[in-house]
């Protein structure tokens, strides 16, 4: 049997860096679930990745699957010039057509599609790859969705896992797709009051592990609500063969008034990976060789032995009795007063607050997507900050303030969150806009407000 891994993931362009430069930096949770995404897949070795694109060119009428063998596109059109390049894999594309064609369901190989042939990849895919798989090594094959019915769609991801077995391949399946396009007024197809129900019944079929409900969301919210990953999504579900798989949703969030969900999805996806206090509201952190507190000597010592030696530590304990036993925590990296990294948690997800802030200090060393991984000749000058969230309350814009209280912003269940005493955050109106567009809620969509303090370590 293959193991089961699968991949839910957006394609907005603008989270490429080349594209939209400091603009990516909306989709932060984006990002970072994307990054987690590609460690887990790096962990999987998978030997072919199959990827199914809303936007790959396709027949209304017929499944296209791309039997090149050799891949190549940009996103020129978007702004960036850079070629994205893969291999491709035409023995598992010519199987899996002559599956499909045996089992009755209509399918075009691309190479013998004329009116096709030329066309570079589309976005929906090369976004994905490029965090996902950025060394253009693990080869491909490209599967357009169509205007077939779920059922189609469904059994194609079925006979995706038939022919991977066949062949003996250890394939992952990336499911591109964006959710509703339409959550604020501001959105680019415009608003729609159903659009963020759509989106809330989508999450939660993914989160619960039952994706075979996707096929069964009300089809007049479907059309309210204009999605495009719908489809993918449902032929991921095919592919995983059980009514119920385990998931993980890594990010929801909706800049822009599109709606964006990155999950893990399949037991070799979320399978777990081996895992005298100073205070200061300083905006850097403390230096190597100087004093500083406990839990950033500790964070500073898993982020060492991880990149150094690439080991996680075995054990990771606070000895003061000052700290919480467990809390959400925020590890900021700077170099030269410069940010190098910065991951955090919003509530508790390990069992102790040592091994919250140790993973969060390896997640920022290594993980953070907007930039490339800590090398060993940068920890002599690392500035470490740690942040240590209190338990966040409700409160109204009046009861903020930025220099004191960080926020949270949720409706339903986007939710974004901004740390107090940041450099350029000097009032609440700027604290606020800044968070609501981490959480993708419009700025006359009403919500709710939450402030917390955090502890400061340098």
């Amino acid at each position: 049997m293959v193991p089961v891994f699968g991949v839910i993931s957006p394609h907005p362009p603008i989270m490429v860096p080349g594209v939209g430069g400091a603009r990516s930096s909306v989709t932060a949770d984006s990002l970072s679930a994307l990054s987690r995404a590609r460690a887990a897949l790096v962990g999987f070795h998978p030997e072919m990745l199959i990827v199914m694109s809303p936007h790959a060119p396709a027949f209304s009428d017929a499944f296209v699957v791309d039997d090149s063998e050799y891949f190549a596109g940009d996103l020129s059109q978007f702004g960036d010039s850079t070629t994205f390049r893969w291999p491709g894999d035409p023995t598992f594309a010519k199987e899996l057509t002559a599956e499909l064609n045996a089992a009755g369901i209509p399918v075009v190989a691309r190479s013998e599609a004329p009116r096709l042939r030329g066309e570079g990849l589309d976005h929906a895919t090369i976004v994905p790859l490029s965090f996902l798989e950025p060394t253009g090594t693990v080869p491909i094959v490209v599967l357009s969705l169509s205007f077939l019915d779920y059922a189609e769609h469904h059994r194609v991801g079925e006979l995706v896992r038939l022919c991977a077995e066949r062949l003996g391949r250890r394939a992952a399946f990336i499911a591109s797709g964006d959710l509703s396009h339409r959550l604020t007024p501001d959105a680019p197809a415009g608003y729609s009051p159903s659009a963020t129900l759509l989106d809330e019944a989508i999450v939660g079929c993914v989160r619960s592990g039952e994706l075979g409900r996707l096929a069964d969301i009300d089809p007049a919210l479907i059309e309210a609500g204009g999605e495009c990953g719908l489809r993918s999504f449902i032929a991921l579900a095919g592919y995983c063969g059980t009514p119920h798989v385990p998931t993980r949703v890594l990010a929801y969030e909706g800049p822009w008034g599109v709606g964006y969900l990155t999950a893990l999805v399949g037991d070799a996806a979320v399978k777990p990976t081996p895992a005298a206090t100073q205070r200061s509201h300083g905006l850097k952190g403390g230096m190597p060789g100087q004093p500083e507190a406990e839990i950033v000597a500790l964070a500073r010592h898993a982020i060492e032995l991880y990149v150094r030696h690439g080991e996680v530590m075995a054990t990771a304990v606070l000895q003061n009795s000052e700290y919480a036993a467990s809390a959400g925590s925020f590890v900021s990296l700077h170099r030269n007063n410069e940010l190098r990294g910065c991951i955090g948690t919003i509530v508790p997800t390990r069992e102790s607050l040592a091994l919250e802030v140790t993973g969060n200090a390896i997640e920022a060393a290594t993980r953070d997507p907007r930039f490339p991984p800590l090398s060993a000749d940068e920890l002599d000058d690392l500035e470490i900050k740690v942040d240590v969230l209190h338990e966040a309350e409700s409160c109204s814009l009046a009861d903020l303030d930025p220099e004191r209280y960080g926020v949270i912003v949720s409706s339903g269940w986007r939710r974004g969150l901004l740390l107090p005493a940041l450099e350029g955050v000097d009032d609440v109106e700027t604290q606020v806009r800044i968070a609501l567009a981490k959480a993708g809620i419009g700025s006359g969509e009403p919500c709710a407000f939450e402030r917390f303090q955090v502890d400061r370590y340098t």
